[in-house]
């Protein structure tokens, strides 16, 4: 009972890291920042720049927002630009948002460290950390933007910094500046024009189908992409990760079926005097067999409960406060834009499927004492025991 009991605990603890950690990745890609899905002008991923923005529309938006399964959306328009405190001048990404529709897409306001959140109409920003560090602005300066808008004009603005917010991401984290939609397209000329619609969605594990059925309800003026498409080199990382931990896994269960074969070996070697007694004195095999299938059931299944009894609160305390790395391993995941955390997944078919494997494998394996007993012989096994 204790061989599975472990067995179960070390099973459903992988698992549930795996799950959790690159859902995490997932989440690090699209929380943050790019959504699931986003709608763009047709050349705009190409060719990244005003000119190839769409006009934003209440006709585009009642066909992205009808779409079911759809739990918030956002516009945005992007561009790179200059922005200048008194001493310093750095490029950076600015972002115009609308802000009530951005935290509702990706939560931006509980990126707060400091200051207040925009609202609509004002002539202020939110800067991230590292940018503002680097520029040596605080709440309440001054930044100077310059840039060039829709159709090459000059775009040049100054703006209060409203609120300074921290992302996961290093690289967003030291580049990311947002303004309000209306002064960012006033800045930059391009009246009512965006860049992007971001998108995000109820079902990730639908993430290819709805994008067709954007596709299908848009005209050939909109290119759809999802975050794989956009993020290549982050999708192939994550699944190369995820085909590596398969390997992991696999060996992973050849440990727990040692485990439980070792105990089934050391039990039989104890009850070898046992059982041929049995026998000698009339017992028939086919009872005995059925004794011993019963016996390692009750045993399987109460290690099995047993150990999901407890990897329930285990795992959950994991979920909350997630492990944490340093060192070389935190910088190879900052490097790729990733928290380096690894908090675990609290998905309940993860307890159900680790549990039912664990059972099964030790049912199979009980096998191994039927077979004993199909060959034991009560001479052999009593001389032997003396």
């Amino acid at each position: 009972m204790a061989s599975v009991f472990f067995a179960v605990i070390l099973s459903t603890l992988a698992s549930s890291l795996k799950e959790g950690i690159f859902n995490n990745l997932v989440k690090n890609v699209v929380s943050f920042y790019s959504g699931y899905i986003q709608i763009h002008g047709k050349g705009y991923w190409d060719e990244q720049n005003l000119d190839n923005s769409f006009l934003y529309d209440t006709i585009l938006k009642n066909k992205i927002e009808q779409q079911r399964d759809i739990i918030a959306s956002s516009p945005r328009l992007e561009t790179f630009v200059l922005a200048a405190s008194e001493k310093t001048t750095k490029g950076c990404l600015l972002i115009g948002i609308d802000p009530d529709k951005e935290n509702q897409t990706t939560k931006i306001q509980s990126k707060l460290m400091q200051g207040d959140y925009i609202h609509s109409n004002d002539a202020a920003v939110l800067c991230a950390a590292g940018l503002a560090k680097r520029l040596s602005i605080r709440i309440g300066d001054t930044l100077y933007i310059i840039g060039q808008g829709y159709h090459g004009s000059t775009a040049a603005g100054k703006y209060l910094v409203k609120g300074i917010v921290r992302f996961g991401s290093p690289q967003l984290n030291d580049q990311a500046l947002f303004l309000p939609l209306r002064p960012a397209m006033e800045l930059l000329s391009t009246e009512g024009r965006v860049t992007s619609y971001v998108i995000q969605i109820k079902e990730p594990e639908q993430l290819v189908n709805m994008k067709h059925e954007l596709e299908k309800k848009l005209s050939g003026n909109y290119e759809v992409m999802h975050w794989g498409e956009m993020m290549p080199d982050i999708r192939q990382h994550i699944e190369t990760d995820s085909n590596n931990m398969k390997y992991v896994q696999g060996v992973l269960y050849l440990l727990i079926c040692f485990g439980i074969f070792g105990t089934l070996i050391m039990m039989m070697m104890e009850r070898k005097y046992e059982m041929g007694m049995l026998i000698a004195i009339g017992m028939k095999k086919s009872l005995l067999i059925r004794l011993v299938m019963i016996e390692s059931l009750i045993t399987v299944m109460a290690g099995c409960i047993l150990g999901l009894l407890t990897s329930i609160p285990l795992i959950y305390y994991l979920h909350i406060h997630p492990l944490t790395m340093g060192g070389a391993t935190a910088k190879a995941y900052e490097e790729f834009g990733f928290e380096a955390i690894f908090p675990t997944s609290v998905n309940p078919s993860i307890f159900i499927e680790q549990g039912l494997a664990v059972f099964f494998i030790g049912i199979i394996l009980s096998l191994y004492p039927v077979i004993r007993i199909i060959r034991l012989k009560p001479v052999d096994a009593l001389k032997r025991a003396k």
